[in-house]
């Protein structure tokens, strides 16, 4: 697959069926990234973000010229699906790193040539082709063994590279039955061979032992030379002194540079050394036969063998960028689809990789750049690090949406940008006749003319290169019109004006890089909110420049310090007055979900509070039912007695009480009904025939077999009750025969989901999801929650312990799964 990010195309197409092949019309792949896709201003923006050299480091990463190339060609892509895959595959790898849960990668070689030679009809591979294709087939027979059941699971992206792909161990067992582990053709390829070759054993043993003889023979006669055998011409032959060579009958093959020696094949061995040169090419004609069988038989996997390469490829460009991204402590943020960035704890990758080599701390820096405030105007002393802190800023962005993983908090997060424009250093061309100032305004005009609201612009030093009033407005008007444009930028200046533009207008954020006025040196510590100064003055005195020079420069330049100092003081006092505003926002929403959480709770109190009331009252009536036998057997006893009038009283008395009870019973079930319809508790819609249903009082359930005035019968096991609606509360339907009777809650517990995914939230937004999320739980009568938030460095666990530990008595139990169900990246709460 086309890895976007720059994994050339492991291009899948359609092709002959083969042994190794399910279904190879389901292969398929992102369309390469064209070169529009993105835009780049000027053309060298990679060299000047050094992106190239995270390139080189890459390549270095490689094990084949096939990845190196691949990686060297990586370019950024503005596909959202595309580089959350690429990210997603490569966080994957750096876990099998991280677990030591070795990946089957091993070197191989590039068989793409000999696959084309091997789409000519007839045409034979030599026996090296070979080696080369069965060293794919054994590393792609080995990834395919890797992914195990569980670890389909664990690494799904990666194991996505050969999701639609299958394999065979035929290729493999046909090539090894022609060659050995050394790679030479056996000896038992085929009958023929083994016959040719057990013939030219005998042939050879018998040439040695004539061979033997003669030798012995001719030095007792004196006729060899000291070395007295050779080989010419792939001959066995004797070394005979040239004085000597009429002596003995052969065949002359050659002779020695001085004309002393001659090498002599002699008559006895020559028809035996002709069989052997004849079996010798009996041998090479049947070998080459078996050689081109074998080459028919892989000739219709020649396509899938493609795709095998392809998919190692694949996977060492995404090894590779694993392996940087350990060296470099690199994870994956999270990916937005529209322009953002958000660093939490970001780090320049080169900076840091410099650092950790040297043993000397890197400090992270954090920025926040959204729609409404896009623009950062970034001021501070020279050599405090604004120029790092802006290029790393288009560094990292670059690299994310090139795949690859960046040292940054797991939380930060990147959108997609479609340009990226860059203004910085020395832009002085001697053959385009530009000065410094003017190839800096050129810039300018095409970052104007070229801008859209996905545009990432970085500029350094702005404004700087002429007088400074003109440059200062100039520059001004230039940040006046990207603001306009919506572009997200970051910029580094001195300019005052620049700095007042910024706090005036909304969209811009004033920051500085800290400067520590005691030891008059920086700390690199970005500051987002207020404005910096450049501490001329101060690092003058600490230069030792005479104090009357520095006064003199301090009075020629009173006004505009003060406008500094007094545009920092503002900006302070603005920060604070906002930081007070979003923690006086934050505490008010917290009150309104405390009040709302309280109506809630108050209202469902209510609730229980009449229908347990209302059971008591239904209790006294069925209590008083009970005792009417007792009151007929007193009646019976007073119509002995003939005393009519205090019979009548009983009955009138025992009526009123029944009538009371019974209007009590009313009221209060009518109260029951209002505040379930003012909690959202009655039922959604009117009852239907067929619908499951609940008795208010009692609790017995049974299925409404018709409805009438307002009136139902319900069949409850073996008897039908007519009862009125109001008196029915919805059940779910049973699911099995002998299902006991569901509590009044079950329409809410069945409506609850009982497992959440925070992944990727910031904390505030995993807080107000938590709150609700075992809120809902508590009411829903829930068992057993499962919450996923993913392992990282452990925030989002540690806000959902603290969450936790709010709901006290409620909460029975809290834990993590077993690695393979999730381990320490899910939460499980059993409530009590």
């Amino acid at each position: 697959m086309n890895n976007g990010t720059n994994d050339k195309p492991y291009r899948k197409t359609l092709h002959k069926a083969s042994p190794t092949s399910r279904n190879p019309e389901q292969h398929r792949t992102f369309a390469p990234m064209k070169p529009q896709d993105m835009l780049f201003e000027p053309r060298d923006v990679f060299k000047k973000l050094e992106f190239d050299k995270i390139l080189d480091l890459l390549e270095k990463e490689a094990m084949t010229p096939m990845a190196a190339e691949r990686l060297r060609e990586t370019t950024p892509s503005t596909h959202f699906q595309e580089i959350d895959i690429r990210l997603r595959e490569t966080r994957e790898f750096k876990l099998t790193l991280e677990k030591n849960d070795r990946f089957p990668l091993e070197t191989y070689s590039d068989i793409r040539p000999d696959l084309r030679m091997l789409a000519i009809t007839d045409y034979t591979l030599p026996a090296e082709a070979f080696q080369h294709i069965l060293r794919i087939l054994q590393v792609m027979r080995d990834v395919f063994r890797f992914f195990s059941a569980v670890k389909k699971e664990i690494y799904p992206k990666l194991y996505d590279r050969i999701r639609n792909l299958s394999f065979d161990e035929e290729l493999i067992r046909a090539i090894n039955a022609v060659f050995d582990e050394k790679g030479e053709v056996r000896a038992d390829a085929s009958p023929d061979l083994v016959r040719i070759r057990r013939e030219m054993q005998h042939k050879v043993r018998e040439l040695d032992q004539r061979f033997r003889q003669i030798i012995a023979e001719y030095r007792n006669k004196g006729w060899l030379s000291d070395t007295p055998e050779s080989f010419r011409n792939g001959r066995r032959v004797l070394s005979v002194p040239a004085e000597h060579k009429r002596k003995i009958r052969g065949i002359i093959h050659d002779e020695s540079d001085t004309g002393r020696t001659v090498f002599i094949e002699p008559e006895p061995v020559i028809e035996i050394n002709n069989d052997i040169f004849d079996l010798e090419g009996e041998e090479r004609r049947e070998i080459f036969r078996i050689l081109k069988k074998l080459s028919a038989t892989i000739r219709p996997c020649g396509p899938t063998l493609g795709q095998y390469q392809e998919t190692l490829v694949g996977l060492e460009v995404v090894q590779a960028k694993a392996r940087l991204a350990m060296a470099m402590r690199a994870g994956m943020p999270v990916l937005k689809e529209k322009p953002l960035i958000a660093v939490r704890k970001g780090y320049h990758p080169l900076l840091f990789l410099k650092n950790k080599a040297l043993g000397r701390k890197t400090v992270p820096f954090e920025l926040k750049l959204t729609p409404e405030d896009h623009i950062l105007v970034l001021s501070g002393p020279n050599a405090g690090g604004k120029s790092v802190a802006m290029k790393s800023v288009g560094l990292l962005q670059l690299m994310v949406q090139s795949g690859l993983l960046v040292p940054v908090h797991e939380l930060s997060e990147f959108g997609i940008f479609e340009r990226i424009f860059a203004d910085i250093g020395d832009q002085q061309s001697l053959d385009d006749d530009l000065s410094t100032y003017s190839s800096r305004l050129q810039n300018a005009r095409v970052f104007l003319e070229k801008a859209t609201p996905k545009t990432l612009v970085l500029i350094d030093e702005m404004g700087s290169g002429t007088d400074p009033k003109p440059g200062g407005a100039i520059a001004e008007s230039i940040l006046q019109g990207l603001l306009r444009k919506g572009v997200f930028a970051v910029l580094t200046t001195h300019y005052s004006n620049l700095k007042v533009f910024a706090f005036r207008n909304a969209g811009i954020l004033n920051g500085n890089m800290h400067f520590d006025k005691d030891t008059l040196s920086p700390t690199y510590e970005l500051k987002v909110g207020r404005p910096g100064s450049s501490y001329a003055f101060e690092i003058a005195a600490k230069s030792g420049l005479p104090r009357p020079i520095i006064d003199y420069a301090r009075k020629r330049t009173g006004s505009e310090t003060a406008v500094d100092d007094i545009l920092i003081e503002l900006q302070r006092e603005k920060q604070e007055l906002e930081e007070t505003l979003r923690a006086v926002q934050e505490k008010q929403q917290s009150l309104e979900r405390l009040i709302k959480t309280y109506d809630s709770l108050h209202q469902d109190l209510e609730v229980k509070r009449k229908r347990l009331k209302l059971d008591q009252k239904e209790f006294e009536l069925r209590l008083n039912a009970n005792t009417s036998r007792e009151v007929d057997k007193l009646v019976r006893q007073l119509k002995e007695e003939k005393n009519l009038e205090r019979v009548q009283q009983m009955a009138q008395q025992l009526k009123q009480e029944r009538a009371e009870k019974a209007r009590q019973v009313d009221d209060i079930n009518a109260d029951v009904l209002k505040l379930e319809e003012k909690t959202g508790t009655s039922p959604v819609r009117p009852f239907q025939v067929g619908d499951y249903v609940r008795l208010r009082a009692g609790g017995a359930t049974g299925r409404i077999e018709t409805l009438k005035g307002g009136k139902a019968q319900v069949a409850m096991g073996g008897i039908t009750v007519t009862v009125h609606t109001r008196d029915l509360l919805p059940v779910a339907p049973p699911e099995k025969p002998n299902y006991a009777a569901p509590s009044a809650d079950i329409q809410q517990a069945a409506a609850f989901e009982s497992k959440i995914d925070i992944r990727g939230m910031t904390p505030d937004e995993a807080l107000l999801v938590l709150e609700k999320f075992v809120d809902n739980a508590l009411l829903s009568n829930a068992a057993v929650l499962r919450i996923l938030h993913g392992k990282g460095v452990g925030v989002l666990r540690k806000i959902v312990r603290s969450k936790l530990r709010e709901y006290g008595g409620n909460i029975a139990r809290v834990y993590h799964p077993e690695p393979e169900n999730g381990g320490d990246g899910v939460t499980l709460v059993e409530l009590a």
